[in-house]
């Protein structure tokens, strides 16, 4: 069984080195890596020439363009029976291979795997982390208390698939979770392109979840997220959200999601994404299936992310309410009286040391599960390093 591994790539080489290491350091010979280079100014080619590995196949965009272009690029250029997508800066577990062929063949070859994952921040990502560290995290609530593979009942999915929608974290939408087999690829691409949206992996998960016959659910970690200084994740970690959407390139996406359109406000662009990402999910899926965008949801998120930013965190100022406030229904605009006043009594406070706990408790309040966190136990100065200590554990 071939396994193809899809490397979308600009400008990190530094960190595509130990995601493709990760791939050649496995113990099994039968994968190929797409690596689809986004007009890099690094010299990417001559690096996978100088591995000499006619599986590692590499392509380039003739300009720069959106993620989501690039992730299809990617996917188009495959031809294994499973496909995975790393980001740049991730890298696979030890026996990844392997132990997904076996449980395939145990699970008489389910559509998709979905597996949790470790998470390692690089060295001074994360505030108040100069060494980094890496961490198990369940976004996944059907993960929890679980210790061996089990079938995800499509009663389940289609569960989550309605709190996807309805913009609770309910599972981790990053593509590395995922194992998904080329059956399943060529079924969602009847829909359009596999990856669509400003947030690609939004997208795939839920119609992955939406299609999908068997998901075979595995608890204990096969692959570790990467964020690094290069990466989304440090731009939304450290709250430079909107150079990390620059990054991208991909809300320029935005502008032909019809009904959805009309309700967006000011806020993170993280949730507008999820919203454009659902209304393509929605004028996709919804003639099957009983699917509904709670826009009312959307827009509480955007106010309590604009309260807690104006009353902990200082970043919006009075006047950006008061412009938020213009573009409330009439019935938001008294529903979010009593939360404003907290707000501004929270702001104006002076020297109030509980704001952080406090910011810390509306975002649990927005996102219901977050999941817990657990660091693992040594020190890394890289994912690679990871990669040679941390093997696969099947609890």
């Amino acid at each position: 069984m071939k396994f193809s591994v899809l490397l979308p790539t600009r400008n990190r080489l530094e960190y595509l080195k130990y995601a493709i290491a990760s791939v050649i350091q496995q113990d099994y010979n039968d994968w190929e890596i797409i690596v689809s280079d986004n007009y890099s100014e690094e010299d990417i080619q001559s690096y996978i020439t100088s591995l000499d590995d006619f599986r590692i196949k590499y392509f380039r965009t003739q300009s720069f363009c959106p993620v989501t272009e690039n992730w299809n690029n990617a996917l188009e250029k495959s031809v294994g029976d499973y496909v995975i997508m790393l980001g740049d800066d991730d890298c696979l577990l030890q026996g990844y291979f392997k132990t997904c062929l076996r449980l395939l063949q145990q699970n008489n070859f389910p559509d998709m795997i979905y597996s949790s994952a470790l998470i390692y921040y690089y060295p001074n990502v994360m505030p108040g982390a100069p060494l980094g560290y890496l961490i198990k995290a369940v976004y996944a609530p059907f993960l929890l208390e679980k210790r061996t593979p089990f079938i995800l009942e499509k009663q389940e999915t289609l569960r989550l698939v309605r709190e996807l929608l309805n913009f609770t974290v309910i599972v981790n939408f990053n593509m590395q979770h995922s194992l998904i087999s080329r059956a399943l690829v060529w079924e969602i691409k009847k829909y359009g392109p596999f990856y669509q949206s400003p947030y690609p992996d939004y997208y795939a998960t839920t119609a992955l979840m939406i299609k999908a016959q068997r998901i075979l659910a595995v608890p204990y970690p096969m692959v570790v997220i990467g964020v690094t200084p290069k990466s989304f994740g440090y731009y939304y970690c450290n709250n430079k959200e909107k150079q990390g959407v620059e990054m991208l390139q991909n809300i320029s996406n935005a502008g032909v999601y019809g009904n959805a359109e009309k309700f967006v406000i000011p806020g993170t662009d993280m949730n507008i994404s999820w919203l454009f990402a659902m209304e393509t999910i929605w004028e996709n899926f919804h003639k099957e299936y009983t699917l509904k965008v709670n826009y009312k949801k959307f827009r509480l998120l955007q106010v309590l992310h604009n309260f807690k930013q104006f009353a902990c965190l200082e970043g919006v100022k009075l006047h950006d309410l008061l412009n938020l406030a213009r573009k409330l229904f009439w019935w938001e605009k008294i529903a979010y009286v009593i939360p404003f006043f907290i707000a501004l009594a929270i702001r104006l406070y002076p020297g109030s040391r509980r704001r952080p706990w406090i910011a810390r408790k509306a975002l649990v309040f927005s996102h219901p599960f977050l999941g817990p966190a657990k660091k693992m136990t040594g020190q890394y100065n890289n994912i690679l390093e990871v990669f040679k200590d941390v093997p696969i554990v099947e609890e």
